[in-house]
């Protein structure tokens, strides 16, 4: 097993964790490794890409009046400026 120090850490997060242990009924290393455990075990949702996002947002206001056309599959030409 690994083991770990952490240093600075304040008085009043050690104290807190001192209790949160406490109240589980753990030692308060017992905790930590509880709480790390936790934390590299969460699963974030995806947020989805960029379009996601913007579609959220369109969404909340009301929604496009008219459909979007795809373009997918269509050449990519560069502007101009003549």
């Amino acid at each position: 097993m690994a083991q770990l120090v952490v240093r600075k850490l304040e008085n009043t997060v050690k104290e807190r964790l001192q209790r949160r242990a406490r109240r589980n009924g753990h030692s308060m290393e017992e905790e930590v490794r509880e709480i790390l455990r936790n934390a590299v075990a969460e699963k974030r949702p995806s947020s989805g890409g960029l379009g996601t996002r913007i579609a959220a947002l369109v969404s909340k206001r009301g929604g496009l009046k008219t459909p979007i056309p795809e373009f997918r599959g269509h050449e990519i030409k560069p502007a101009t400026f003549d």
